[in-house]
């Protein structure tokens, strides 16, 4: 348990910003694979609408400092490299 007054600010910090990130690690999630399923069944025009919602999610999170930027810049290209094949 922190003893020093710094110490327990920080875990209050830390609980908070777990709680910041985890919201938008699981609407990222939530919106690959969605995207991901509509790109399965063969609904290119649902995928394609969706497609710009998942890339302000990646940003976000990128900004946010959630995940990498080149891990979202990776993300992006394949989720439009797999719409482009259902074309």
């Amino acid at each position: 348990m922190a003893i020093t007054k710094s110490a327990k600010k920080a875990i209050r910090q830390s609980k908070k910003r777990r709680i910041r990130n985890l919201d938008y690690l699981t609407k990222l999630r939530g919106l690959i694979k969605e995207t991901k399923s509509f790109a399965v069944q063969k609904k290119t025009k649902e995928a394609i609408d969706m497609l710009p919602k998942v890339y302000q999610a990646l940003d976000k999170a990128a900004k946010a400092g959630v995940i990498k930027k080149n891990n979202a810049s990776r993300k992006k290209s394949r989720i439009t490299k797999l719409l482009g094949k259902i074309k």
